[in-house]
């Protein structure tokens, strides 16, 4: 089981998301708050999944496991969709990696 502390791709991508659609609302609605909170959530994504890469494979896709061979394909299918829909191009890199 993954360590709440540990860094982890998964969260990552989950706050990056988050971090845009805060950016989004902000965009919208003219809430700089929003707009700031969200540029916030984002850094601290892209910090969060790089520390994660770097600890390897093991702690990608934290408690989940990291899978091989036809898992691993499936999750980077899964992982470059998510990241085309939420406009996330690393997520869509690491996903054609895992392909």
């Amino acid at each position: 089981m993954s360590d709440s502390t540990s860094p982890s791709l998964i969260h990552g991508h989950a706050q990056y998301a988050k971090g845009a659609f805060e950016e989004t609302i902000g965009s919208v609605t003219g809430a700089k708050s929003w707009t700031d909170a969200g540029s916030h959530d984002k850094s601290a994504a892209i910090s969060e999944m790089k520390a994660a890469n770097d600890l390897g494979s093991s702690s990608r896709m934290g408690a989940a496991g990291a899978g091989t061979g036809k898992d691993a394909s499936f999750l980077g299918g899964i992982e470059k969709k998510v990241g085309e829909v939420v406009g996330c191009e690393g997520m869509v890199e690491n996903g054609e990696k895992k392909q």
